[in-house]
């Protein structure tokens, strides 16, 4: 669990590097940020995804990439340091902590 978080905090601090939009000032801000999508996606997420079930199931599970997208467009919103213009940032930057998490979700 302590290298997830590890890994998110160094995909979010290095993402102004890949993903024009995205800003980050300091490793601080990208670990709040980090501590944040991990929340959300625990407690925020699964209640969205069974709102948006039907949409789901339609769109095989690709919905729940909108949803990440969506929140990290709300973290961006009130955390002072991390800015992200725009929904392609976001989800660009979303489908990113997604990848890294399933693949070290699959080697643990």
């Amino acid at each position: 669990m302590l290298i997830k978080f590890l890994l998110n905090v160094l995909l979010i601090f290095t993402a102004p590097y890949f993903i024009s939009g995205v800003t980050v000032e300091n490793l601080y801000i990208a670990s709040i940020v980090a501590i944040l999508w991990a929340l959300l996606n625990l407690t925020l997420k699964p209640i969205l995804s069974i709102l948006t079930l039907p949409i789901q199931i339609i769109t095989l599970g690709l919905f729940s990439l909108l949803i990440n997208a969506l929140i990290v467009l709300f973290i961006s919103s009130f955390v002072q340091g991390f800015n992200v213009d725009g929904f392609l940032a976001a989800f660009t930057l979303s489908l990113l902590l997604s990848l890294v998490n399933t693949v070290v979700n699959m080697i643990d």
